[in-house]
């Protein structure tokens, strides 16, 4: 009767010492879950908090100063993440790539301002702010002209790839 209880003893035991082992398993993978969820969720607000830098051109009039500060952005961007021209193929959403574009339309050229290094056709951006600011003389309102913001997000990598301002 003694080994039976004593038996008895140790089954229970066994049983206790798999139930916590399992509780244990369960609580592992749950918070293991939760942290890529977590994980997950970071990365997204990181990327929204990315691209509301240039979305926030978009709907607004926009002054050749806006379109200077979402080059400068985008150039930091590029540099940031090293990117070249070369890198990636430019204007391709399905491409995955960081590399950040930012173009001005102007009365008769449409040209490439992002301020990428080692880029021959990046344009000079004291040159551009001079050359709107001189107009303000020539025009009889005295003001800055202006440009409506369009931005294009990647399928891929969900970031913002283009800016385009367009002289209005």
């Amino acid at each position: 009767m003694e080994n039976a209880s004593k038996a008895l003893i140790m089954a229970a035991g066994v049983l206790i010492g798999i139930m916590i082992l399992s509780i244990a398993v369960y609580l592992f993978a749950t918070f293991g879950a939760t942290s890529a969820d977590v994980h997950q969720q970071n990365e997204a607000n990181r990327v929204n908090q990315f691209n509301t830098q240039f979305t926030s051109y978009e709907g607004k009039i926009n002054t050749i100063y806006d379109v200077m500060t979402a080059a400068n952005l985008a150039t930091t961007n590029n540099e940031e993440y090293e990117l070249l021209k070369v890198s990636g193929i430019l204007n391709n959403p399905s491409y995955p790539d960081f590399y950040v574009q930012v173009y001005l339309r102007n009365d008769d050229y449409m040209q490439t301002i992002e301020g990428g290094f080692e880029s021959p056709t990046t344009a000079d951006y004291n040159a551009i702010i001079a050359n709107d600011t001189n107009k303000i003389t020539t025009n009889s309102e005295n003001k800055l002209d202006t440009y409506t913001c369009t931005t294009y997000i990647s399928n891929v990598t969900q970031r913002v790839y283009r800016v385009d301002f367009i002289k209005n």
